[in-house]
């Protein structure tokens, strides 16, 4: 069974000037998540998918470069859409789209979320964070009574996506446009290994935690 994992990136964005090469430790953004993939046996191929060859300089050596077409560099583009311009490039059994602006994943966590789509039936996986606090949504409580509040540990905990990587079967997307599936796997991780660099704040922060997290 064929794993391919690919990373789509931008040399510019919107929010945070030139953001996937900015410093996090001693090596770029886009670096770290895509080194990390590189040391999980199981993937048999790790792509950046960009349509920029100057990324070659802030990738890991081993990664495999793959030039996208400019226009998926569009402002309006979403993430399904390159999804399924790297799925009619690439052929695999098993995706694994991940993220450059979570450069905190672990190995293990990458690993334990493979084997179980791998080994188990779970048709895709997903990192989120559990968050046991009261939560609320359009004007209303997700999670509790008002006029009956229960003790913090006694919540109904609320799950957060952090779309470090989603993992999903070949025919999940060809057939349902889906990356995350009927019968998912929730990866829960830390607030560390949740950081997701969004803002200029959020970059200022993984800075900060660099150098006590990473080992590059």
């Amino acid at each position: 069974m064929k794993v391919a994992a690919f990373a789509t990136i931008k040399m510019n964005s919107q929010r945070v000037p030139h953001k996937n090469i900015q410093p996090i430790g001693s090596r770029p953004l886009c670096y770290h998540i895509v080194h990390t993939a590189l040391q999980i046996e199981k993937i048999d191929d790790v792509y950046v998918y960009c349509s920029d060859e100057a990324v070659i300089d802030y990738i890991p050596k081993e990664a495999k470069f793959l030039k996208r077409e400019p226009w998926l560099d569009g402002d309006e583009i979403r993430a399904n859409d390159t999804y399924s311009a790297f799925l009619k490039d690439i052929d695999a059994d098993i995706y694994i789209a991940l993220c450059t602006t979570s450069p905190f994943i672990q190995k293990e966590t990458l690993r334990n979320a493979l084997d179980k789509v791998l080994l188990e039936n779970y048709d895709s996986a997903f990192t989120a964070k559990r968050m046991q606090t009261f939560a609320w949504y359009k004007g209303g409580p997700v999670n509790y009574d008002v006029a009956n509040v229960p003790r913090t540990q006694d919540l109904e905990p609320v799950f957060v996506e952090t779309s470090a990587f989603f993992i999903f079967k070949k025919e999940l997307w060809t057939e349902y446009g889906r990356r995350i599936g009927f019968h998912p796997y929730i990866q829960e991780v830390g607030e560390i290994e949740g950081v997701d660099i969004d803002t200029m704040e959020d970059l200022k922060v993984a800075q900060a935690l660099a150098g006590h997290v990473l080992n590059l």
